[in-house]
């Protein structure tokens, strides 16, 4: 099984930067992708941004411009960098893992982390 911790959640004013970070640990297929999806109250879990296998990069409309992810330091990390935060990306942030290569739906993930709460206030 693959484990999945996120970090870097917090409570910040509109207009603000946070940096989230995920590290992946465990048996880690060589197809493996992973990216980052968030979830409000009364709200369907989105994909907000992926790296899938071969490098190729997605955003959700509603985050592109604003948010930037990239591979962290580590091997199989990955970070979230989002700026000019907005009171509608509150939300609970949770890293995603995908064994076949593609991390863009929810049936496309096989592993999540427990979450990161990010607050926006206006």
């Amino acid at each position: 099984a693959v484990r999945l911790v996120e970090s870097g959640g917090g409570s910040v004013q509109a207009g603000g930067s946070l940096k989230l970070s995920c590290v992946a640990s465990g048996y880690i297929y060589r197809t493996f992708a992973m990216g980052w999806f968030r979830q409000s109250p009364g709200l369907e879990r989105e994909m907000i941004a992926a790296i899938h296998f071969g490098g190729a990069i997605q955003y959700a409309p509603s985050v592109k411009g604003r948010f930037t992810i990239s591979q962290g330091n580590a091997d199989n990390s990955l970070d979230l960098q989002m700026n000019s935060l907005k009171p509608e990306d509150t939300a609970m942030y949770y890293c995603a893992g995908c064994d076949a290569g593609r991390c863009d739906t929810i049936p496309s993930v096989n592993y999540w982390g427990h979450g990161t709460q990010v607050t926006v206030s206006s």
